[in-house]
């Protein structure tokens, strides 16, 4: 059964045929403790349908360890999203309701080398020399999160230092309960840094260099 209507597919065509350059979104799912996993594989599987452009490689997380170690994929459902610059983003849970429009994004920011940020960022991330993870919790019900993720994961594309998640505040609600997540979204940034609400990217970069230093 198709999980798209007619009409979201055909604006889901138009936009993937509309990317530069080939995407791959690398899903991993394990058989055990997941009970999302089977709807999100057959999600990412009708999104790859709609365009040749993207591609879809799909492993288990348990038996295909030493995979998800290179992608550093420690939770499931995952998907990683590998373009030009790497696979350095991440969406932990479905990307569903608003969060949709995060992963069209990922996609066409993954396709192009350089990235939509202000020369002052850029040259603020250029300094970055230590590994930064930004991770950002969201509901798909939040209209303020998208804007939350896909500027880090603009930052992630920008940097051989950064990686950037999107996870799924329901769906992993351990986490969110780890990182004391009262409102969304919520952006913690090395563990340390937290920030909630939809940022300027100004006071994004001030918190990457903050936990970076």
């Amino acid at each position: 059964m198709a999980l798209m209507d007619q009409q979201t597919a055909d604006e889901v065509r138009k936009r993937l045929g509309e990317l530069p350059g080939e995407v791959k979104i690398v899903f991993f799912k394990e058989n055990l403790l997941c009970q999302t996993c089977g709807p999100a594989e057959e999600f990412y599987k009708e999104l790859v349908s709609l365009s040749e452009k993207v591609k879809l490689e799909v492993y288990n997380r348990v038996t295909d360890a030493e995979k998800a170690a290179a992608y550093g994929v420690a939770l499931t459902p995952a998907a990683v999203i590998e373009g030009i610059n790497g696979g350095r983003i991440r969406f932990y849970g479905i990307p569903a309701g608003y969060e949709f429009v995060s992963l069209l994004e990922a996609l066409k920011n993954s396709a192009v080398l350089a990235q939509e940020l202000q020369p002052e960022t850029l040259a603020g991330l250029a300094g970055v020399a230590k590994p930064v993870n930004i991770k950002v919790f969201v509901t798909p019900t939040c209209p303020y999160c998208p804007a939350a993720v896909v500027l880090a994961h603009k930052f992630a594309l920008a940097s051989a230092q950064i990686t950037a998640e999107m996870v799924e505040a329901s769906e992993f609600p351990d986490l969110a309960n780890k990182y004391e997540v009262s409102g969304v979204p919520q952006i913690v940034v090395n563990e340390t840094v937290k920030l909630v609400g939809a940022q300027p990217e100004s006071a994004m970069l001030k918190a990457v260099l903050e936990a970076a230093a």
